[in-house]
């Protein structure tokens, strides 16, 4: 098969994907043929979802109890405890850290304390505070790791992530229309800045998602222990296409039933993804998993959990007293059945977990992203582009 009829092999189910909950809403919407809020963006509050129901938090909060016991105490679900390789040399923090560090602590300062004596820099602070964040992170791989991240070994890599982190934040919240909102922006139309402003201020952004992710992605793999940990485990196949005609019946499903299936947002485009890719036996942490290395996918789920806390508690500050409302990029939830526990963030407790998915989505998004337009995803010191 021609590298042309490949890539256009690996693109059209991902059209299907995207094109299949739009079928489905000329039938669950009979009037209007979309689902109410589409194509309003930034995306709005819709409509109030199901309340709190204890036996749905109940069975989410064991699931998720069970998971925190399987990384703690991987060793009861049969992983071998091997001998991690030597911890590499230390190095001196990089002078992108600390200038990283100084502006991510003075856009948090700014954003927090919504200090208006540099005028309107205050509605501009999400997306410097972010990159900031994300050169910290990465020079702290530098120094964990011996001499090696991103910025200083993979600059083309890090600034692509940013533009597929583009693409594939817009893919996320296309799904989530078809959802009805299981996260809306209710500071977007502030009257301080013109919509195109803040248009704008959202696309620049969406470009710190996927860095952020591979960041800690990156520094977690500075510590052998931890890698060595998962790394030999059960040995778990996975089939190609079964997983990506799943993740269309879900896909579909979750506009005629958004609220019982509103789980489908984080779990149904890494179906396809996953499918799609191990169809085309294509190296993703899937494949990794099936020579019982869990260390890739565990890890990159844990990278996003970990940002997720820094999302959520630096979003929560930015409008905590609510007035005066100066965070344009604020966001909230009105995720059905366990919307509740909020602690110093507007996500719900068990929401939290919706994070591990999404990092390994992420993940999948971009190597396809590499295969399609061809560049290389490695993210890794001695990694071969997969």
């Amino acid at each position: 098969m021609s590298n042309k009829s490949s890539r256009l092999a690996l693109v059209v189910p991902i059209i299907i994907m995207a094109v299949l909950p739009l079928l489905a809403s000329w039938f669950a919407y009979p009037e209007t043929h979309l689902p109410p809020g589409f194509g309003v963006f930034p995306p709005l509050f819709v409509a109030e979802p199901p309340g709190f129901n204890l036996t749905i938090f109940i069975l989410l909060a064991i699931i998720e109890i069970a998971f925190i016991i399987f990384l703690v105490f991987p060793q009861w679900f049969g992983f071998a405890q091997l001998n991690p390789q030597p911890e590499p040399p230390g190095k001196s923090l990089p002078i992108w850290f600390w200038l990283g560090l100084a502006i991510a602590l003075f856009f948090w300062w700014l954003m927090w304390t919504r200090e208006t004596v540099f005028g309107n820099l205050v509605y501009y602070a999400f997306t410097p505070l972010w990159w900031g964040f994300i050169f910290t992170l990465d020079g702290l791989s530098y120094r964990f790791s011996g001499g090696y991240s991103l910025f200083a070994n993979r600059p083309k890599t890090l600034l692509i992530s940013a533009a597929v982190s583009l693409g594939g934040w817009f893919f996320f919240e296309y799904f989530d229309y078809f959802a009805l909102g299981n996260w809306y922006y209710p500071n977007s139309t502030m009257p301080e800045l013109s919509h195109s402003n803040i248009v704008w201020l959202y696309i620049i952004a969406y470009t710190t998602v996927w860095p952020a992710i591979f960041e800690w992605y990156t520094l977690l793999n500075c510590f052998p222990k931890l890698v060595a940990r998962y790394a030999q485990g059960p040995k778990l196949n996975f089939p190609g296409k079964p997983l990506l005609y799943l993740s269309f019946i879900l896909i579909s499903a979750v506009v005629f039933y958004p609220y019982p299936l509103f789980w489908v947002m984080w779990v149904g485009p890494l179906l396809g993804f996953a499918g799609l890719l191990i169809a085309f036996k294509i190296w993703t942490p899937f494949t990794a998993l099936a020579n019982g290395n869990w260390s890739p996918m565990l890890l990159m789920a844990l990278s996003t959990l970990l940002n997720g806390f820094f999302w959520e508690v630096w979003n929560y500050g930015s409008a905590h007293p609510a007035t005066p409302v100066t965070n344009p990029n604020y966001w909230m939830y009105d995720i059905p059945y366990v919307n509740v526990l909020h602690i110093f963030a507007e996500m719900p407790l068990l929401g939290y977990f919706g994070y591990l998915p999404f990092g390994i989505l992420a993940w999948l998004i971009f190597i396809w992203s590499g295969k399609v337009f061809g560049f290389d995803t490695s993210l890794l010191a001695n990694e071969k582009s997969s």
